[in-house]
């Protein structure tokens, strides 16, 4: 077996594990969102609480189509939360709705990681677009300089993944500290949606680790092509 097939083969792999994290993201969020919370907190009342005690006034909260399509929106300013996350009383809610808060919160304080990425959003889109049409016409054209340049341009969405997952963590990190300061959940609900927030973080490392193989089964493919 050559490089290249085991680049394909660990591919595959990451592919069917990545569904399996998503799926135990969902599990995980279904399960704690039937777990209604002692104090009634909704996730929409737990962001108010949370930001305000930040004394962040300038993030507004709003509703998000689509389910686990909860988000934060620097340039904005909003909190997108979901219906099973704005409205519902329970420990998924709270969770997630705090994980979001984590990031205002970064944001308000300009955490150096998260305004770093910010920066690298609009060379992430040129490398997503970019690097497969290079990679296309290297391959179509045998001129392996193209698939170098489209690994080049790949490495920049690599890079944003590298910085996204401590972002990540920083939030859950925060989220689940502003949780337990404020008393929005009892101790038992916080391990419930400390569950929660670490299956959600996975899927952030695998998307790392995927981004990171994919790039050297396309420098792989440079080096096959001189």
């Amino acid at each position: 077996m050559v490089w290249s097939d085991y680049f394909y083969f660990l591919t595959l792999i990451l592919f069917v594990v990545s569904l399996i994290a998503s799926g135990v993201v969902r599990s995980r969020f279904n399960r704690y969102a039937k777990a209604a919370t002692a104090n009634g907190m909704t996730g929409a009342m737990a962001a108010q609480r949370i930001l305000q005690a930040n004394g962040i006034y300038d993030v507004s909260i709003s509703a998000a189509g689509g389910t686990l399509s909860d988000n934060y929106d620097p340039a904005a300013k909003v909190l997108h939360l979901s219906d099973a996350v704005r409205g519902a009383a329970s420990v998924s809610a709270v969770a997630v709705a705090a994980h979001e808060c984590g990031h205002a919160i970064q944001h308000a304080q300009e955490y150096p990681l998260l305004m770093l990425r910010k920066a690298l959003v609009p060379f992430c889109n040129i490398g997503s677009m970019g690097s497969y049409v290079a990679i296309l016409l290297g391959i179509l054209f045998s001129w392996s300089g193209l698939i170098t340049l489209g690994a080049i341009l790949f490495s920049a969405i690599v890079l944003f993944n590298l910085v996204t997952l401590p972002v990540e963590i920083d939030a859950s990190r925060r989220a689940l500290s502003e949780v337990r300061r404020l008393n929005l959940l009892t101790e038992e609900e916080l391990r419930g949606g400390r569950k929660v927030l670490f299956a959600a973080g996975m899927t952030y490392f695998i998307s790392l680790v995927t981004s990171i193989v994919q790039l050297l089964r396309l420098l792989s493919l440079a080096q096959r092509r001189r």
